[in-house]
């Protein structure tokens, strides 16, 4: 997927922060270019923009990251779907706020996978797994983005 951002070449060095986002709820995970590493990182549990932006603000000064990603949804043969245009607005409205590229990542099986790597983990309720989803499915976006 292309940027949704231009503005030059992609970082190689530095941390990036990557979004699984939702209405309700917004995955986040870091990673490192250096380690092509990503790890959970939380689960933003806010309704309103403002009180979106600024967590997503705080999370920017803590991590200083270099470059952002968002898991764009789409389905099954790879078209836009319902909450990809959502999806898209939002990753344009980091790269105005934050002034940092924003990469945007198929997320198909992301949520799927995540369930799978939780349950494996030894979270069989849903209970358990349900707080750690969006990060962990945000982990898998940014490791798709990594990888590739």
């Amino acid at each position: 997927m292309p940027d949704a951002a231009a503005g030059g070449p992609r970082p190689t060095r530095g941390t990036l922060l990557g979004f699984d986002f939702g209405e309700a709820r917004i995955g986040v995970a870091v990673g490192e270019y250096e380690t092509a590493q990503a790890s959970a990182l939380t689960t933003l549990h806010v309704q309103s923009n403002r009180a979106r932006f600024d967590a997503i603000g705080a999370l920017i000064n803590e991590w200083r990251p270099v470059q952002l990603v968002v898991g764009l949804p789409l389905d099954m043969e790879g078209e836009a779907q319902e909450r990809t245009a959502r999806c898209q607005r939002f990753a344009n409205q980091l790269n105005g706020r934050y002034n940092l590229p924003v990469a945007l990542v198929d997320e198909r099986f992301s949520s799927v996978e995540a369930e799978h790597r939780l349950a494996d983990a030894g979270k069989t309720r849903w209970q358990q797994r349900k707080p750690e989803l969006d990060a962990a499915a945000a982990q898998i976006i940014l490791q798709h983005y990594l990888d590739h």
